[in-house]
């Protein structure tokens, strides 16, 4: 009976690559969790997915990060990368418009990896449930190897 108030939901990797903790973060706002809590993922890919079946609420006009309200209720952001809003656009390109029902795996935004990486950006990329007043826990999965779209970076239960 008490399982019915704690039910647990999984967030997948939005990108390919490494989850590490998100106090690790080279960006202050990330690492004290002031935008959220969550888990960081030291990137490889460069397509950048739903975590979760949901409604993408908010693409920034740069693309550098994405919203989504989840069917649970709970909203993430996925932050591609550090300070890549200096760059107002150039090197993402945008695959799908806000407003849009989306599964897990979706394709979002598709980044031009050798170009950010050039101007030297670091890709580090925070997932982040923002609403965390509505959750129970949250539990990063640290120190995994993940694939976008499968591999489980978050449980949390509300």
């Amino acid at each position: 009976m008490l399982k019915f108030f704690n039910k647990e939901f999984q967030l997948l990797s939005p990108v390919d690559g490494e989850t590490f903790d998100l106090s690790l973060m080279p960006d202050p706002v990330f690492a004290q969790k002031m935008a959220g809590d969550g888990v960081a993922i030291n990137t490889s890919g460069d397509i950048f997915v739903a975590p979760a079946d949901g409604e993408i609420t908010l693409i920034l006009e740069t693309n550098h990060a994405y919203g989504m309200r989840m069917d649970s209720g709970m909203e993430v952001l996925v932050h591609i990368g550090v300070d890549t809003v200096e760059l107002g656009g150039e090197g993402f390109t945008r695959l799908i418009e806000p407003g849009q029902n989306v599964k897990a795996g979706t394709p979002i935004i598709k980044i031009d990896r050798e170009f950010l990486l050039e101007k030297n950006y670091c890709l580090h990329t925070p997932l982040l449930i923002t609403n965390i007043d509505k959750t129970k826990s949250i539990t990063p999965h640290l120190n995994q190897s993940v694939k976008s779209g499968e591999g489980i970076a978050i449980s949390y239960k509300v």
